[in-house]
């Protein structure tokens, strides 16, 4: 027997916004695809040996590092403030997932830096690169469940009623 449709969640607005757009999922793409793109950098350099990839990799593990804190930061901001959020186990997770991605994408653009680009890549930075993959999928998964499932930084307008009209 089918079951009945339920209502959606009702919206959860983000404290750290502009305009009523909260900044984490804005600032979050650039950090996180250069972290998707930092692995093949690695393989890359990896198969042909050509420097270019190293330093390609060094400036994707910078911006995927230094990008990351800055949209942490909203999403710190959020999950500190709101307190329908701070309810959330999938929040808490998140930020966990988070902040272990951060400090490995961090560990391995500070190893670059320190050891020189070309020498770090193997077998650390490399391992590391696709840790931080694994952490990324995850996390994602989880930003997602809030988003879709859970209706967290979701305009309200957008969210349809329980007749699948507009609300607002």
């Amino acid at each position: 027997m089918p079951q009945p449709p339920t209502a959606p969640p009702e919206p959860i607005q983000s404290n750290a916004a502009i305009g009523g757009h909260p900044l984490h999922p804005m600032l979050i793409h650039f950090p996180v695809a250069a972290l998707v793109a930092l692995p093949a950098a690695d393989a890359a350099f990896l198969w042909n040996g050509d420097p270019f990839w190293a330093r390609a990799g060094l400036w994707l593990a910078g911006v995927g590092a230094l990008g990351g804190w800055v949209a942490s930061l909203a999403g710190l901001v959020d999950l500190l403030t709101v307190q329908a959020i701070r309810r959330k186990v999938t929040a808490w997770t998140h930020a966990l997932l988070a902040v272990m991605l951060l400090s490995l994408g961090t560990l391995n653009w500070l190893l670059r830096l320190r050891l020189g680009a070309a020498d770090s890549v193997m077998p650390l930075g490399f391992g590391l690169s696709i840790l931080n993959l694994v952490l990324i999928a995850l996390a994602a998964y989880l930003g997602g469940k809030l988003v879709y499932e859970q209706a967290v930084a979701v305009d309200a307008a957008a969210v349809p009623d329980e007749h699948g009209g507009l609300r607002g």
